[in-house]
């Protein structure tokens, strides 16, 4: 007798700790993702000021004309 509620006692103890090990799994996974998303809104950003790097100045006809002699004269 006694050795069976020992062993059920062993066994619920083997679930606890299997639950407790997938509930930390899944907070790293939550992690994991939060991270993610987080780095792609980065990356995202990025994008989007790499982007207007490349976009032609918005200036006066003049202004772009200077712009356009200065790269000229850099070649």
């Amino acid at each position: 007798m006694r050795e069976s509620e020992s062993e059920r006692e062993k066994d619920q103890e083997r679930k606890r700790d299997r639950s407790r090990e997938s509930e930390r799994e899944q907070a790293r996974e939550r992690m994991r993702a939060r991270e993610s998303t987080r780095e792609s809104g980065r990356e995202r950003e990025r994008e989007r000021e790499s982007e207007r790097e490349r976009e032609p100045k918005r200036g006066s006809e003049s202004e772009r004309a200077n712009e356009r002699a200065k790269e000229s004269a850099r070649e």
